[in-house]
């Protein structure tokens, strides 16, 4: 008896799903809070995401008027980095109460109920 050794291949939905995934979108979040001040805020995005001083601002001011600002659309690796480095810069020396970094979270570009 003659056996047949047929080789895997992916489907197209799998290949599909996969290059969707890679180009996908995600908007990086940044949520308010009243443990930073707007200099913080101001000089963690000029260091971070190399806003001018006016564009950070603009950002502080969405951020604690409306409770999130859109910081930066890209690729979810880019996206995942640029949330962890938020999360990494730390407590707000200038108030006593902050205990740590600002919270951001990934949202999928056109899933604007979470935006």
């Amino acid at each position: 008896m003659q056996s047949t050794v047929v080789a895997p291949t992916a489907t197209p939905a799998a290949r599909t799903d996969q290059t969707e995934e890679q180009g996908r979108l995600f908007h990086v979040v940044l949520l308010d809070d009243d443990e930073h001040t707007y200099d913080y805020v101001v000089e963690m995005l000029q260091k971070l995401f190399v806003f001018s001083r006016d564009v950070a601002f603009q950002h502080a001011v969405e951020v604690d008027t409306t409770g999130r600002t859109i910081v930066i659309t890209c690729e979810r690796p880019q996206a995942e980095f640029a949330r962890d480095q938020i999360h990494a810069y730390g407590a707000d020396p200038r108030m006593p109460k902050s205990k740590g970094s600002m919270s951001a979270v990934l949202v999928p570009v056109g899933n604007t109920a979470l935006v």
